[in-house]
């Protein structure tokens, strides 16, 4: 599907089912979902803890092991399926042209090789450079993250670093290539505000300069307001609305993107409790019929017995999954 300005998204996911076959039953942990990112764009995916944000991720990065596996739906990277490619395939994508940055830097990091060895080897894996060369490349990425002192670090080993510091070094090797494609999860919970900006500085400068196509997957919606360009919400596996990073902040539609966003402490007048969405998300096990939002919902109704289909409220980009969105919220826009 080619994207509004009739360039072929970086990537684009097509009805995307990703299930785990447990003893207990079938987890749909990822049902239905469809975006797409343009080159040099970020898309927000914003949630709750158990969503699906993650396993969307790790679905996009081939890295669904069983009992999961994608039982439905297209991944399609630069027009290439990825949907079933060959573990060679993979090995040439990750790392190169597709990096993910997860909310463990552990998972990036080996812990008995020092620093340079690490960030060299993802260099030298897919280029053909010098070593002195990809030590300097290696020298500036740590650099870019805000890691002193450069040099010496590169000669450390992951345990001698603390966790924010780890977790800049599998920043700064995700970056190392200039990928087309990187799948961030919450990368930067773990760091302090300064360094988190920082960070956040240099992803968006990269996607702006290289074109690289950028999905931030996170719960903290005051990330996503100053880095996406679009935010996508999930809610028990499913997309439940999708538009630019304006109209879904400023103009939320779906009651469970309100309660989100009236949870954030910004958005509550000082003094008064924080707003909080009652309740908690349903088991993926045994979602209830119809709307799984209709159990925390303060609009639902008998309508909500059924399934909401996928509407454009506002007739332009903006997808939402609700009988009974709050489209008051259109009418306050100027015509």
């Amino acid at each position: 599907m080619a994207g509004s300005n009739g360039s072929v998204p970086t990537l684009d996911v097509e009805n995307l089912q990703t299930y785990f076959f447990t003893k207990a039953g079938v987890v749909k942990a990822v049902d239905e979902v469809s975006f797409s990112v343009q080159p040099g764009k970020v898309l927000g995916l914003v949630g709750e803890s158990g969503s699906g944000k993650t396993v969307t991720g790790f679905s996009i990065m081939g890295l669904v092991d069983e009992p999961g596996r994608i039982a439905g739906g297209h991944i399609k990277f630069r027009g290439e399926d990825l949907v079933g490619a060959s573990e060679d395939r993979w090995q040439q994508l990750r790392g190169n042209q597709i990096a993910m940055i997860f909310q463990d830097p552990m998972m990036t990091l080996n812990p008995v090789l020092r620093i340079d060895t690490q960030m060299i080897e993802a260099i030298q894996a897919h280029e053909n450079v010098s070593r002195d060369e990809a030590r300097q490349r290696s020298r500036d990425a740590l650099g870019q993250v805000g890691i002193p002192s450069p040099d010496e670090r590169l000669k450390a080993y992951p345990h001698q670093f603390s966790g924010g510091m780890r977790q800049r070094v599998s920043i700064a090797i995700a970056l190392l290539n200039k990928p087309d494609l990187i799948v961030a999860d919450e990368p930067t919970t773990a760091l302090d505000v300064t360094i988190q900006a920082q960070i956040l500085y240099e992803a968006q400068k990269l996607c702006k300069e290289t074109g690289t196509a950028m999905i931030w997957i996170t719960h903290d919606l005051t990330v996503v307001a100053g880095l996406a360009d679009e935010v996508a919400v999930m809610y028990a596996g499913r997309l439940v609305e999708h538009g630019s990073v304006d109209d879904v902040l400023d103009k939320p539609l779906h009651p469970y993107t309100h309660g989100l966003i009236g949870s954030v402490p910004s958005r509550n007048k000082r003094g008064k409790p924080l707003e909080q969405i009652p309740g908690m998300t349903p088991s993926l096990l045994n979602l209830p019929p119809g709307c799984a939002f209709k159990t925390r919902c303060p609009r639902a109704d008998a309508a909500c017995e059924t399934a909401p289909d996928v509407t454009k409220p506002d007739g332009g980009h903006r997808l939402l999954r609700c009988h009974h969105p709050h489209l008051d919220e259109l009418a306050e826009v100027p015509a």
